[in-house]
């Protein structure tokens, strides 16, 4: 498919209150509203009636990442605070399990705050106390242009993921205008969480409990977990009228074998639960084209890659058993890789007919997926969203979307 007409950034802004905006998060995780959207019609629910809402033999897939405390402080002697917020691994090595379960020393690439008080090669230090025991944490700034922190503690017998569960700060989205409270360690983190290595939340999943899951399975709801780390990049703003020449970040996922053998199998709707279940999916998808078309087989997923004119354009299956070749051809048991994946209005989905998703930011990446998937209806249920006075953006109500026509 190629790109008939490029989104104007303009199209895609709605006027959002700021007494809309979810400062906090509500005291019980399923008490929230649920918007329904089907074929153009909306209903008005709350999010423990959600099992009730999938038919049966429907498949949800959750993006299990961890959010972690990715704000680490320094302070040098002269008093000037330093603020390293972690964005993505460079040595010894590029993904984000691995190097979370190092004991270092590491090499991130960081935003850095009061970087111009912070000298390259210059060293900072501070201590932390943990399991009674005082570490020492180092961050040595060795590529001032790029942002490159070296880090490394002593002693080294706790890993990576240990240390910055400890001394680091939760890393609230920039809209929310506050300061991250100690609730927040629980609150901005899924009841599902397993794989540490994201800096935001999979919002869609933050209003998941014990007591859904359980209603999902005795209504015949089949579930299962990817991973897609979820970067900082979510937030960066659309700057361009012409919405194609956004930089989309990247961003790491992880399937496992049988992850792929469970979508192969999937009879009933597959759903996907948050924008990074979604873009993981649909990137899986990609792959396999790749794949079939002799284009590349490295699991890198290029920002216009759906937008592309390919030989062939596989089915679902046909793509997806593609993949699972590759993979059983290189014996291996889960496939990691990158997506910038853009999904904008024009987009033709390939796995996904149902997304669970909060409410998002005007103008902003999300908006244009959800624009895409709803087939331009998007307005309209802002629109209702608003009017009912509903909760927005991470710790919002939240929307279950249906898009019956499938490529």
């Amino acid at each position: 498919m190629c790109i008939k007409s490029a989104p104007k950034l303009q199209d895609y802004f709605y006027e959002l209150p700021d007494e809309f905006i979810a400062k906090y998060p509500l005291e019980h995780r399923d008490s929230s509203k649920l918007l329904h959207y089907e074929n153009g019609s909306i209903l008005h629910k709350q999010f423990t009636n959600i099992a009730e809402l999938i038919p049966e033999s429907s498949h949800l897939v959750f993006n299990n990442t961890k959010v972690i405390p990715a704000r680490l402080h320094f302070r040098k002697p002269t008093g000037a605070k330093i603020e390293i917020f972690l964005l993505n691994p460079l040595l010894p090595s590029t993904l984000i399990q691995q190097s979370m379960e190092s004991k270092g020393p590491l090499t991130w690439k960081c935003m850095i705050g009061n970087l111009k008080r912070w000298k390259e090669n210059e060293q900072l230090s501070c201590e932390i106390d943990l399991n009674e025991t005082t570490y020492s944490i180092q961050a040595k700034l060795i590529n001032r242009e790029n942002r490159e922190v070296e880090l490394s503690w002593s002693p080294d017998d706790i890993s990576f993921a240990e240390l910055v569960e400890a001394s680091g700060e939760v890393p609230l989205p920039p809209y929310l205008n506050r300061e991250a409270e100690e609730d927040d360690k629980l609150r901005y983190q899924t009841v599902y969480s397993d794989k540490e290595g994201a800096v935001a939340a999979p919002t869609a999943g933050l209003h998941f409990t014990d007591k859904t899951f359980e209603e999902l399975k005795s209504n015949g709801i089949s579930v299962e977990y990817l991973t897609l780390h979820t970067g900082a990049g979510t937030f960066q703003p659309i700057k361009h009228d012409n919405v194609i020449e956004h930089p989309m970040h990247s961003e790491q996922m992880v399937f496992s074998k049988q992850n792929i053998l469970n979508l192969i199998s999937a009879k009933g709707n597959i759903i996907a639960v948050g924008t990074t279940s979604m873009r993981s999916l649909e990137s899986l998808y990609w792959f396999g084209v790749y794949l079939i078309n002799g284009y590349s087989d490295t699991f890198r997923i290029e920002k216009l890659a759906p937008y592309q004119e390919y030989a062939k354009l596989p089915g679902k299956v046909e793509s997806l058993e593609a993949v699972l070749q590759w993979m059983e051809k290189n014996n291996m048991g889960q496939l990691i890789g990158t997506t910038e994946i853009f999904i904008f209005p024009g987009y033709q989905f390939k796995l996904c007919n149902g997304l669970v998703t909060n409410f998002h930011q005007p103008g902003s990446t999300l908006i244009l997926l959800v624009a895409a998937f709803t087939h331009g209806n998007w307005k309209e249920i802002y629109k209702e969203a608003v009017n009912n006075k509903y909760r927005f953006l991470s710790y919002g109500d939240s929307s279950l979307l249906w898009n019956n026509k499938l490529t």
